[in-house]
């Protein structure tokens, strides 16, 4: 799969991350990292901020963000995400299900039938220290439960979540270092 563990070493795709527990059935594992030179904390703001309408998503705005362009600073009045809010993603909405500043943060996204999910997907983002500021470990989990949906995972899903991500590491650590 395309970019499926960019940036990350064995020991972090090997180890876990906050929100495993969350999509356990996972079908598509990815893990993407980046080493930012500033402190968690700084980190964090940029992450806390993301979403449709609101700082956007620090990928290839003319795609996930309607061609608007992603914030250049921190807003303040898009830092009180907590556990349990709603993370506009145009037609969708994640919830924030792990909102732990400044070391975790965690998006989820679930489509439910009465008696399973029909399609679950986690992306967290974990902060840890680093000699040069902040290790950013990003893990993407998904689990699709539809015919064809293991397909689409690994056809689709896999490799756009990886070149869109890529794009937003690169971007936070370019945001973030000018900012510091």
């Amino acid at each position: 799969m395309i970019f499926q563990y960019w940036g990350a070493t064995a020991e972090e795709i090997n180890s876990s991350v906050v929100g495993d527990d969350l999509c356990s059935n996972a079908t598509v594992v990815a893990t993407r990292s980046i080493t930012i030179g500033a402190p968690p904390h700084e980190v964090f703001r940029w992450i806390r901020q993301m979403g449709f309408g609101r700082a956007g998503w620090y990928s290839y705005d003319w795609l996930d963000n309607l061609g608007r362009k992603s914030a250049s600073t921190i807003h303040d009045e898009w830092q009180s995400v907590e556990a349990g809010d709603k993370i506009p993603s145009g037609p969708i909405s994640f919830t924030a299900a792990i909102v732990n500043e400044p070391r975790h943060f965690v998006l989820e996204l679930k489509s439910q039938t009465k008696t399973s999910p029909r399609m679950h997907f986690t992306l967290a983002y974990e902060l840890r220290d680093d000699p040069q500021g902040t290790r950013l470990v990003t893990r993407m989990r998904s689990h699709i439960k539809i015919p064809l949906g293991s397909l689409f995972e690994k056809i689709i899903l896999g490799p756009s979540d990886g070149i869109m991500l890529r794009r937003q590491l690169l971007n936070l650590k370019k945001n973030v270092t000018l900012r510091n």
